[in-house]
C-alpha cells in the first residue's frame, strides 16, 4: 500500500504534465473543441494520451534494463533529467502556441477519426521520449522494489493524469468558448513553462542538497 500511495501522485502529475504544454496537439483539441464540440476535442487528447502512455512503456521498459546503472548514478540522473525539464520549460516561453489554432468550424467527423489523429499526431514525436525520460528521473518514479502490479497501476495512474488533463482543458474550452483568445493560450503556456522550470531548479537543489 505504500508503493501505491507513492505511485499516485507522481503518475497523476507526469500524465498531465506531458499533456499540459500547448502545442499542435494541445492547439488541435481546442480547434476541435470550439469547431465542432466538446467531445470531438476530448477524444483527440484521448488519442494523444495513449500515444504518450506508449511512450511511456517505451521508456519505462527501456529503464528497467538499466536498473543497476541508475542505483550507482542517482544523482547524475536527477540532475539531467532537471535539465531537460528546464530546457523544455524555456521552450514553451519562446514558443508562440497560436500558430496552429484556427477558429472556423470543421466539419464533425467519428470520434475513433479523432481519436486516431489525435494518437498519430502525438506519436510522430518521438523526442517527447527525452521528456519523459526528465519527468521519470525527476520523480524517481521507478522504485526497484516494484512488482508487476506496481508498474501496471503506475502507468494507468499516468493515463488517468493525461485523461484528466485533456477532460478539464475541453470542459473549459467548451465553456469559456469564443472567450479564449490568443492572450489566454499563451498565458497558459508561459504559465506551464514557468512551473516546468520552478520544478526543475527544485529538483536539481534536492539533488545536490542530498549528495552533499
Amino acid at each position: 500500500m505504500e508503493q501505491i500511495l507513492y505511485i499516485l501522485p507522481r503518475g497523476l502529475a507526469i500524465g498531465m504534465l506531458i499533456s499540459a504544454p500547448m502545442g499542435p496537439i494541445g492547439m488541435l483539441v481546442i480547434q476541435r473543441t470550439l469547431g465542432t464540440g466538446r467531445w470531438q476535442g476530448f477524444f483527440t487528447g484521448l488519442g494523444a494520451a495513449f500515444s504518450d502512455l506508449v511512450y511511456c512503456l517505451l521508456t519505462g521498459f527501456c529503464l528497467s534494463f538499466i536498473t543497476g546503472f541508475i542505483d550507482r548514478h542517482q544523482l547524475l540522473i536527477q540532475i539531467v533529467g532537471s535539465v531537460v525539464i528546464a530546457a523544455f520549460g524555456y521552450y514553451l516561453l519562446q514558443k508562440n502556441p497560436t500558430r496552429a489554432l484556427k477558429t472556423a468550424r470543421e466539419a464533425t467527423t467519428g470520434y475513433w477519426s479523432e481519436f486516431a489523429t489525435g494518437f498519430l499526431l502525438t506519436f510522430s514525436n518521438p523526442l517527447i521520449l527525452f521528456f519523459i525520460i526528465g519527468l521519470f528521473a525527476r520523480f524517481n518514479f521507478f522504485l526497484p522494489e516494484f512488482k508487476v502490479h506496481h508498474y501496471i497501476v503506475a502507468y494507468l495512474t499516468i493515463l488517468g493524469g493525461a485523461v484528466l488533463w485533456w477532460w478539464g482543458i475541453t470542459t473549459l474550452v467548451h465553456r469559456l468558448g469564443k472567450r479564449i483568445n490568443v492572450r489566454s493560450l499563451k498565458i497558459i503556456n508561459y504559465v506551464i513553462g514557468l512551473l516546468l522550470m520552478a520544478m526543475a531548479i527544485v529538483g536539481l537543489g534536492m539533488a545536490l542538497y542530498d549528495y552533499l
